[in-house]
């Protein structure tokens, strides 16, 4: 008969743990001890969540009631991608600025934000929340309420960015939405308010949620203006979305289907690196 050992925060099956302390060196905030009959929680309210005593255990012998070992697939082998493959993935996406009119189904976009709740966030806070704008006459307006602050600064002379004047022509005189660039749709990252590192957070989630849409065929592209005019917690936009009042935005991506292949990789500035020994 399997014995399991209750403590405040973990269970641990004494017929399979070896007390080999893996469980307690991988643990980031030092709440486990090993202890006569196996890990220990020592100071149990520190546990982040993180699930790496569960996951690091050889035998399975660690239960965590904040990450449960239910709530954990089995990995037989960690999956390494090929240096050479990795680096043309890498190199290869792109800030995508031209979309075709069409919009994405709700299951890709839904496969998109679930790979994005699986990026690092500070102290495992995790807290990053999601909005999925697909209403083409709401993003419509949205830029048309951008192009008015910036005209409002542009009339006061109190312009925040060197663009101003080129993104306000495009759209009075040409019609280009330079803007939003006519995606279909905009997706808002929010945090509850006063949310430590909720940014830091947010640009870590986007940017998994940016590199996981090219392997479903979507193109992407941080939304800085929408950004800018939201961070200046500019009233007219933030009405559009109805935010609720105990969260705020902290980041946007486009999103959409490219409307262009690119067949070449860019290169960068010269690697600036210095060593200390």
């Amino acid at each position: 008969m399997v014995v399991g050992k209750m403590m405040d925060l973990i269970t641990v099956n004494q017929e399979k743990c070896t007390q080999c302390g893996v469980c307690v060196n991988a643990c980031p905030s030092r709440v486990l001890k090993m202890g006569t009959s196996g890990p220990e929680a020592i100071v149990p309210g520190a546990c982040n969540a993180c699930g790496h005593c569960v996951a690091i255990c050889p035998h399975m012998a660690i239960d965590n009631s904040r990450s449960p070992l239910a709530s954990q697939p089995n990995l037989e082998k960690f999956p390494v991608i090929n240096a050479e493959v990795a680096e043309q993935f890498l190199r290869s996406r792109r800030s995508i600025r031209c979309y075709k009119d069409t919009l994405v189904s709700r299951e890709k976009v839904m496969k998109l934000v679930e790979i994005a709740r699986f990026a690092p966030t500070a102290s495992n806070s995790q807290g990053v929340s999601f909005i999925v704008v697909e209403n083409n006459e709401l993003l419509k307006k949205a830029t048309e309420v951008i192009i008015e602050w910036m005209e409002g600064h542009l009339q006061k002379n109190t312009s925040i960015h060197w663009s101003f004047p080129h993104h306000v022509r495009a759209y009075r005189e040409k019609g280009i939405d330079t803007i939003l660039r006519n995606a279909p749709h905009l997706i808002l990252a929010t945090t509850p308010k006063g949310f430590s590192k909720g940014r830091e957070s947010t640009i870590l989630s986007l940017a998994y949620l940016e590199l996981f849409a090219t392997t479903l065929g979507l193109g992407s592209c941080w939304a800085g203006l929408f950004e800018m005019c939201i961070f200046a917690n500019y009233y007219p936009l933030l009405s559009l979305f109805k935010i609720p009042e105990d969260k705020v935005i902290t980041g946007a991506v486009m999103v959409g289907y490219p409307k262009y292949s690119y067949r070449r990789l860019v290169d960068r500035n010269l690697l600036d690196v210095t060593w200390l020994s």
